[in-house]
């Protein structure tokens, strides 16, 4: 599955670099995010997260690392994560512009993988469910960005 999106937050983008490249504030914003472990300070680091799809609900356990570190402009992820007989990968990727009147403009890509049961028993939900989660994240983060 192939995300992709754009919005503008009203920082400058150091402060939005700052907070995105941070996986403490991204998880605080992300929907179902349970803990966030760095193992390797701006490289790698370990998560957990609940998701559900309508009835099916998963709990995945993962690695994080940054491909990628371009300050402030643009950072490439990548992830792997394992729920009981399931698994997702995910490369995302960010570009930071400057905006209008000292915002600034995010462009963001976000390519999905799940395999297993998950993908077998919620392949419809999958898109739609994401949509929502993926909308609630961006709200959270330009409400935190935005004090």
């Amino acid at each position: 599955m192939h995300l992709e999106g754009t919005t503008n937050i009203k920082a400058a983008r150091q402060k939005v670099w700052e907070f995105l490249t941070d996986p403490h504030k991204v998880a605080g914003c992300a929907p179902g995010v349970e803990s966030v472990e760095i193992i390797e300070p701006n490289k790698k680091f370990k998560a957990t997260a609940s998701i559900g799809l309508g009835s099916v609900k998963a709990r995945f356990s993962g690695d994080g690392e940054f491909l990628e570190l371009d300050a402030p402009n643009r950072a490439k992820i990548k992830g792997h994560g394992n729920a009981p007989g399931s698994a997702a990968d995910v490369v995302s990727e960010m570009s930071l512009s400057d905006g209008p009147d000292g915002t600034t403009d995010l462009k963001w890509t976000a390519d999905i993988v799940v395999l297993g049961q998950l993908a077998s028993l919620a392949a419809r939900m999958m898109a739609p469910v994401t949509q929502k989660l993926t909308a609630e994240f961006f709200n959270e983060v330009k409400k935190r960005i935005e004090v």
